[in-house]
């Protein structure tokens, strides 16, 4: 498995090695040795999530406040996605800014969204599966959202068109009166 940095140093992109024939293919998905290799940090993790959705559908700008700040562990295993990290740690040189990666299942990449950051995806495919490992558990009176097309943030997402919101998202803060991390 190969571990890249992103512009934020953080944030990570995990591309494992996938073996394949006319059967088929295998790889590892998780390894706990090379995630705290790469990330510093032996998280046990305390829940995964799938999520299914169809083209346009826009999801996030979502994170959680401590006591139970997330992390989060991200694939697609069905489509296409967009998926972006924003540093929403006031004491970080990269606090305000955004990273974005492309993941789709034929390329089996993996994107590491440390706690103190908010995530978010955008559907290119006709649809997508997406799981995520978290670091901590939902905790619904510590979640927050930021709005996805936010000025101060100008996140690049490839749209055509507007995107589908639910009602928290498109009811999302701006970046200035968001909740941060110390």
């Amino acid at each position: 498995m190969r571990v890249y940095k992103t512009a934020i140093p953080e944030v990570l992109i995990f591309e494992p090695t996938v073996y394949g024939d006319s059967r088929g293919f295998f790889f590892e998905s998780f390894n706990r040795k090379v995630f705290k290799d790469a990330t510093g940090i032996d998280f046990d993790f305390a829940q995964d999530n799938h999520s299914k959705s169809s083209k346009g559908v826009l999801r996030g700008l979502h994170y959680q406040l401590p006591p139970k700040a997330q992390g989060k562990l991200v694939r697609v295993v069905s489509g296409e996605v967009f998926d972006v990290a924003v540093d929403l740690r006031k004491s970080s040189p990269t606090f305000g800014r955004w990273v974005g990666q492309l993941l789709t299942a034929e390329n089996y990449c993996q994107f590491w969204i440390p706690p103190g950051f908010a995530h978010g995806f955008l559907v290119l495919s006709e649809s997508a599966e997406f799981l995520y490992k978290a670091t901590d558990f939902y905790a619904p009176e510590l979640e927050r959202s930021i709005a996805w097309n936010d000025p101060d943030i100008g996140i690049y997402w490839p749209l055509s068109g507007e995107p589908l919101l639910s009602k928290k998202d498109a009811e999302a803060k701006s970046f200035r009166e968001a909740d941060y991390f110390d």
